[in-house]
């Protein structure tokens, strides 16, 4: 395997991926092992949210520690319980500390990859998607979720990599939110953030939130979908890791240090359709 840092092979960048870690404030060492195990197995960490049990800072600063193991450029995006108690700006900054890039419509060019992250939202999928009719309260819902598939639009077209790879929270797709309860499927995910995906060149997209689904699936285009929740991996691959690793093909080497992050676009405002 090629030095960590450097793509492996000259053509190969070996990505990981997980979400869901939960971290509260008696998590301590319990996320070192992985962090190295990442470190010694790939060139890229994502991280898709929900990295704090309840959104306390002080869950953040542990996690914060517990990634002093990490040795690979990570990148993450909040998830619901990391806004749960209002504090996601200061655990975003936390985190940054700690050397995480954390991505809100930001994009990243790293290793020859393009990155955009999105929290994304919910709203459910396809012709059961909450439409925007009705009280005032579900026309705000829907444009959060509309405002999100915006957003990953917007960083999306900004990114010049040939290889671009979608990170998010909630669930672009149904497929790998089956397992989870019907009743719940219009608050993990929202296939208004399939729509940008299908109109670039994405290579994959990972997600999480869904703990109960299924670790892949497809989006109508059929750009692979990995769902990362650290309690799906640890169910479906006990043996494995509690990570995803996949590897992405790039054109030429690109050195670790030539990264550029970008913040995200303009404020966007909800389409007229």
């Amino acid at each position: 395997m090629a030095a960590v840092g450097q793509p492996a092979n000259g053509t190969i960048v070996r990505v990981a991926a997980v979400g869901d870690l939960h971290c509260t404030k008696t998590s301590h060492g319990a996320f070192q092992q992985l962090f190295t195990q990442v470190s010694n197995t790939a060139q890229l960490l994502l991280l898709a949210g929900d990295l704090t049990d309840t959104g306390l800072a002080e869950e953040a600063r542990v996690l914060a520690r517990e990634l002093a193991a990490l040795r690979v450029p990570g990148f993450a995006v909040l998830g619901n319980h990391d806004h749960e108690s209002g504090r996601q700006e200061e655990i975003a900054e936390i985190l940054a500390g700690a050397g995480v890039t954390v991505m809100d419509g930001d994009t990243a060019e790293v290793l020859g990859i393009g990155i955009a992250g999105v929290k994304g939202f919910a709203g459910g999928f396809g012709q059961r998607a909450l439409g925007s009719w009705g009280e005032e309260v579900i026309k705000i819902f829907v444009r959060e979720a509309v405002n999100e598939a915006l957003k990953l639009e917007a960083a999306l077209a900004r990114l010049q990599s040939p290889q671009r790879i979608v990170l998010l929270h909630y669930s672009p797709i149904q497929q790998t939110v089956e397992g989870e309860p019907h009743e719940v499927y219009p608050f993990v995910g929202s296939s208004r953030l399939e729509e940008p995906i299908g109109r670039f060149p994405v290579s994959a997209v990972f997600h999480a939130h869904a703990h109960h689904g299924k670790p892949e699936g497809v989006t109508k285009d059929r750009v692979p979908v990995y769902n990362v929740s650290m309690p799906l991996l640890a169910r479906a691959y006990p043996d494995q890791a509690r990570f995803r690793l996949i590897d992405v093909p790039v054109e030429q080497p690109v050195p670790s240090e030539r990264m550029r992050v970008e913040g995200p676009a303009p404020e966007p405002v909800e389409s007229p359709r």
